[in-house]
């Protein structure tokens, strides 16, 4: 079957419902939405960390609900940033469930910006938003986003952190709103994403020493110093999130204006970024909202996914959800006042993945289902003789072996003792060649070290979770479960891939 005839069906599945502008209320709430690029749950002094403090995230979470259970959709920046505003799994969304990829025009229809400013929101953003992604090949006609605000610079404190002042260009946006308007503004930081300054961490009194170092890595100096380069950025996000959290209460803006902080995948090191490991697909989310949450200051277990955002915040504004969002909505957790688990019917959540990198023969994607209930996390391997991480002997179209890693003093260091005691399993973990399925106790083994998938314990565990995912596959119509067959391995790549009408290797091959 002929990859033209399934992208059809599946417009067919997947129809666009028309949003008819309903009537606002002037109370509709303002919108700060902090999405920082590449970092995993754990790394806020809320939850734990010793080596920074974060007292911006903090005061969210702390004032409002802090969600110890939230997941991407995708754990690659892009396709998990186009499921957040478009409120759908990842596998709907054609060919931007890829890296470096165009989007498609109906998913324009979908992005809930778009709706808020249809329905009266001034919106805009600063840095990095929907990326990256080229919107112009299949014509939108704005930036989902609104309007950037990049003007403002500063001096950065470290090499590998941009010069956009954040809060600064937050002001000339809010600057810019009519009084008469609720904002949606999204806070899209390029940090933490690499390349960091070796030991900018140390530098700035981020102590190693401190560091917590995850399982699935070595427990050496140089992962250490590594881990302390992405902490340090961290905080300077937190530093900025803080600025702005001033402003709005310089303004009287704050109690009506949601808060949301979280991050798209992962931390950038292996066997976490841009894999459904538990450091891949694991957020930090807190959401404060004095005005529409009942009771702040609460700790919540439910099962979040990323792709909730975007029904909760019509819903918060007034605005009839689409059917097409998978999400959903988080407002009754908001109007509860207990913590733990409040809505039980939230017994999963759900990730994929496509391609990230060119770094495998003929460019093809390494394709990955997860489930994750409250213990355990099932992954499902649908190539499972390609490599993982990118071909050990393919130069990635970003220059290195193992592409579907960002380069890194921990990605080096695995390469060079990859057949010492200690490192071999690790190396093997983040990137051999993986088996058809997965499973992991979580609760048990955080850092997804010891695949259960063959014990006969776990068997009724696997099956119920082999249930789950398939049953969610069709009903959402992921394109390989309903066909069999990928729709995204021949889709063009566009970085470094000016022509962009061609898959990236025979762009290359010419």
């Amino acid at each position: 079957m002929s990859k033209e005839p399934i992208i059809a069906i599946l417009l067919v599945l997947l129809p666009f419902s028309t949003i008819n502008a309903q009537s606002v209320n002037v109370k509709q709430p303002n919108i700060l939405f902090c999405i920082t690029d590449d970092q995993s749950w754990v790394h806020t002094s809320f939850a734990g960390e010793k080596a920074i403090t974060t007292p911006a995230f903090d005061k969210v979470a702390s004032e409002g609900i802090y969600f110890r259970n939230a997941f991407c959709a995708a754990s690659s920046c892009s396709p998990s940033r186009g499921s957040i505003i478009t409120g759908q799994e990842m596998w709907r969304l054609g060919e931007a469930a890829q890296l470096f990829s165009a989007v498609p025009k109906k998913l324009e229809k979908v992005s809930f910006p778009l709706l808020l400013e249809d329905n009266g929101y001034f919106i805009g953003y600063t840095r990095k938003g929907w990326a990256p992604n080229d919107f112009e090949v299949h014509g939108w006609t704005q930036n989902p986003l609104g309007k950037g605000y990049n003007e403002q610079k500063l001096q950065p404190p470290a090499n590998g952190i941009v010069t956009n002042n954040y809060a600064a260009n937050f002001a000339d946006f809010l600057n810019e709103c009519p009084k008469n308007k609720p904002f949606f503004f999204w806070f899209g930081s390029s940090e933490p994403h690499r390349a960091f300054e070796a030991k900018s961490g140390a530098k700035h009194g981020i102590e190693p020493g401190k560091i917590e170092v995850p399982g699935f890595l070595p427990d050496v100096s140089e992962v250490r110093n590594d881990i302390a380069d992405y902490l340090y950025e961290i905080k300077w996000i937190d530093h900025h999130l803080e600025e702005m959290i001033r402003m709005l209460e310089e303004r009287n803006l704050l109690d009506n204006t949601i808060i949301i902080v979280t991050s798209d995948n992962g931390m950038a090191f292996p066997a976490a970024k841009n894999n459904l490991y538990e450091y891949g697909i694991h957020m930090p989310l807190a959401i404060r909202w004095p005005e529409g949450i009942k009771t702040g200051g609460r700790i919540v277990d439910d099962l979040v996914s990323l792709t909730d955002i975007a029904p909760t915040l019509l819903e918060c504004a007034g605005i009839q959800e689409l059917d097409e969002m998978t999400g959903k909505s988080l407002l009754k957790i908001f109007n509860s006042s207990s913590s733990g688990i409040i809505d039980k019917s939230r017994k999963y959540v759900f990730a994929g993945k496509e391609r990230h990198t060119v770094c495998r023969e003929n460019d093809l994607p390494y394709p990955q289902r997860s489930v994750r209930d409250y213990r355990f996390l099932y992954i499902r391997n649908l190539e499972p003789g390609r490599w993982p991480a990118g071909s050990p002997d393919i130069i990635s179209a970003h220059g290195w072996v193992y592409g579907d890693i960002d380069m890194s003093p921990s990605h080096t260091y695995l390469l060079a003792h990859h057949d010492e005691q200690g490192v071999k399993e690790l190396f093997e973990l983040a990137m051999a060649k993986r088996p058809y399925e997965e499973l992991y106790d979580i609760i048990n083994d955080p850092f997804c070290l010891r695949n259960l998938i063959t014990n006969k314990d776990y068997v009724k565990d696997k099956k119920r979770l082999v249930k789950a995912l398939d049953k969610y596959l069709i009903k959402t119509a992921d394109p390989r479960a309903l066909t069999g067959k990928s729709v995204w391995d021949d889709f063009p790549y566009y970085h470094q891939n000016p022509k962009g009408i061609v898959p990236y290797h025979n762009l290359m091959n010419k």
